[in-house]
């Protein structure tokens, strides 16, 4: 008697990757299901820049193409409440954070993977360039993809033992040109789609407009290392660490860039390059895929301060009830509200968020 197919919901974007994603999937036998979440309005009063209605329809041709079922989740009023309303709390506290990780924490691998699990589906898959693997004493390994420019373990770095059992990702063990080529060879509707870009779900953005959306500018002095007002600024809240383009700062002789914000005095420090060099940070909401992987004593392992494909070496130690990561070397722009995410070698074994800087002083 032949075994029944498993099934899988593929999160669907529009986008060439999540296209070859269900393509592979049906091809190895699986019943795939395509899933466009909608999770940000087109008419929005404030933006009107998401393309929700021109990606559904390529998810729309890549399903009728490969003959498979497909249906719209709507998780607008949790994307805001879980991933936005978070975004713009962060800037207001004079934190960067990344809305790419949340929304992934918040809704693909929570929302989308339990609705689809309440459906019937046996698995979800995304089209995430990542990979996983199963130990033989269990352990679900979340690897990084084999395509190092285009590695997202960064963004998915929160993934349960549990969450990760029932994902699938295809196309972590393809490069990105390897990805192209499929989806010519399969003749798919979005072969030669380009790659999509801006914060999760919504799209190319300028992020301070967006954020002048719900954040009020209020003026402010721009300060040197001695506190010297170089010019102004329309809010602290708009400025990260390590920025270089600076509005209000004109005719300085050397290249500035931005070294502390004072959400409080509402000031913005620059100083040279050099100055935004740290030993490390304090981190926040430390997750561990496995239980395993929490370490007992100080360990010398990789990790990433930002979405990159370079690691950097370093030590995560447990300093009484804080976990604190030393890099071996200084680090350029370490920043509060950003993710420094975890590796042994291929393995990310997590990550937390940077809730402080450990400062050279």
């Amino acid at each position: 008697m032949k075994k029944q197919a498993q099934t899988v919901f593929v999160a669907m974007s529009g986008g060439v990757d999540s296209s070859v994603t269900a393509a592979l999937l049906k091809k190895e036998g699986y019943n795939v299901v395509g899933v466009f979440m909608k999770n940000w309005s087109e008419d929005d009063p404030n933006t009107g820049i998401c393309t929700a209605e021109a990606d559904f329809a390529d998810v729309r041709a890549v399903c009728q193409f490969l003959d498979i079922p497909y249906y719209t989740f709507n998780f607008e009023e949790e994307y805001k409440a879980r991933v936005l309303d978070y975004f713009f709390k962060e800037y207001q506290a004079g934190r960067t954070p990344n809305p790419d990780v949340m929304c992934n924490k918040e809704v693909k691998f929570d929302l989308f993977l339990n609705k689809a699990i309440k459906l019937g589906a046996d698995f979800i898959a995304t089209g995430h360039h990542i990979r996983k693997q199963v130990t033989k004493e269990g352990i679900q390994e979340l690897l990084k993809g084999v395509d190092p420019i285009k590695d997202q373990t960064y963004f998915v770095y929160n993934l349960t033992q549990e969450q990760l059992s029932h994902c699938l990702f295809p196309i972590g063990e393809y490069t990105k040109a390897q990805v192209r080529k499929l989806a010519h060879q399969m003749k798919l509707p979005t072969a030669d789609k380009k790659d999509s870009q801006g914060i999760c779900f919504i799209g190319p953005i300028e992020v301070r407009d967006f954020l002048k959306t719900v954040i009020k500018p209020k003026k402010g002095n721009i300060v040197n290392q001695e506190g010297k007002v170089l010019g102004h600024h329309e809010g602290a809240w708009f400025y990260t660490i390590g920025q270089r383009r600076i509005q209000g700062l004109d005719g300085q002789p050397h290249p500035l860039y931005v070294i502390a914000t004072d959400i409080k005095k509402n000031t913005v420090t620059v100083g040279p390059d050099s100055a935004t060099y740290n030993p490390g940070v304090i981190l926040e909401n430390l997750h561990f895929i496995h239980p395993s992987y929490q370490p007992t004593k100080p360990i010398h392992i990789d990790a990433k301060p930002r979405y990159s494909p370079q690691v950097f070496p370093g030590t995560l130690e447990l300093k009484g009830k804080t976990w604190q990561f030393t890099f071996d070397e200084p680090e350029r722009a370490l920043t509060p509200g950003q993710s420094l995410v975890l590796y042994n070698q291929d393995v990310c074994i997590g990550g937390g968020v940077i809730k402080d800087v450990l400062t050279n002083q």
